[in-house]
């Protein structure tokens, strides 16, 4: 089938349906939405949206166990012939970090990767979530689509300060190569792919001084998709808002396309980093990939 998948960091629910996040869903053409940092119980959700709910968006949540931390939704103009809360983690089951739902034969994932500070538990503790949800995600099969906040820049292509990041949470080598991982494993980032060599296009500035203004950005939402889904994806962009004051979350929507019918394969090893392309050629040259 034909679809469009928005992602979206929505920063709190219930401020961001008050500042124009409703108005968006209003005018909206995506077919599903991927939600991420409700902050927020389900039926606090199901008020903030519910004029959006009135006129047929469904709505699946899995509801955060911290108070006004994550909680991750998928909105959909049609029900979800599946949904499930989770990946099967002990420590983060109940976390409200992912949910994921089946559509026909394509499953589509929200997650949200937490952001972490370097040096410290709380960055430990993102690592410990990273490799749970690696070892789920690698393991995957059949048509899948997981979109959201990953709080990793990949590249220097991701963030436009990249080398006064160099040993922030998000643009750590740790984190990176856990990207590269994903990549190796057969998941395509959609968006890159469409846009291969830009610088961005960002999906969240700070509110702090002029960095919406400087388009000062990290490129931290992103749709991940196996190969044969991203070989139908035909355009993505992110939905910048037109000027700072008409911004309802600090993070923009990511907007993904995706045809009927598949184009040629794309293939996910030029998404690398420098490093782990080098070893992906070594690799090709001795004929031990394929």
């Amino acid at each position: 089938m034909a679809y469009i998948i928005s992602t979206v960091n929505v920063n709190g629910v219930r401020a961001a349906a008050g500042k124009g996040m409703l108005a968006w869903l209003a005018a909206t053409e995506a077919d599903i939405v991927c939600v991420q940092e409700t902050r927020a119980t389900d039926e606090q959700t199901r008020a903030a949206l519910a004029p959006a709910l009135a006129e047929g968006w469904w709505l699946a949540q899995a509801e955060p166990e911290s108070k006004g931390r994550a909680g991750v939704a998928i909105l959909s103009r049609r029900e979800p012939d599946a949904v499930r809360i989770g990946f099967g983690s002990s420590e983060f089951g109940a976390s409200g970090r992912y949910l994921e739902a089946d559509f026909g034969e394509v499953t589509v994932a929200s997650v949200y990767v937490h952001s972490g500070e370097a040096g410290t538990t709380r960055q430990d503790e993102k690592y410990r979530y990273m490799a749970e949800l690696g070892a789920y995600l690698t393991a995957r099969t059949g048509e899948f689509v997981v979109s959201g906040d990953w709080n990793i820049a990949h590249t220097e292509l991701d963030l436009k300060n990249w080398k006064g990041n160099r040993k922030s949470a998000g643009f750590l080598p740790e984190e990176r190569a856990w990207i590269d991982e994903l990549l190796a494993a057969g998941y395509v980032d959609v968006v890159r792919q469409l846009h291969p060599a830009v610088e961005g296009p960002y999906s969240w500035w700070s509110y702090r001084g002029r960095a919406f203004d400087n388009d000062t950005g990290w490129r931290i939402d992103a749709v991940y998709t196996t190969q044969d889904i991203a070989a139908r994806a035909i355009s993505a962009r992110v939905e910048r808002a037109a000027s700072y004051d008409q911004r309802w979350s600090d993070h923009a929507p990511v907007t993904v396309e995706f045809a009927e019918k598949a184009r040629q394969p794309l293939v996910c090893v030029s998404h690398l980093s420098p490093e782990a392309s080098a070893m992906a050629d070594t690799l090709a040259t001795s004929g031990q990939v394929g």
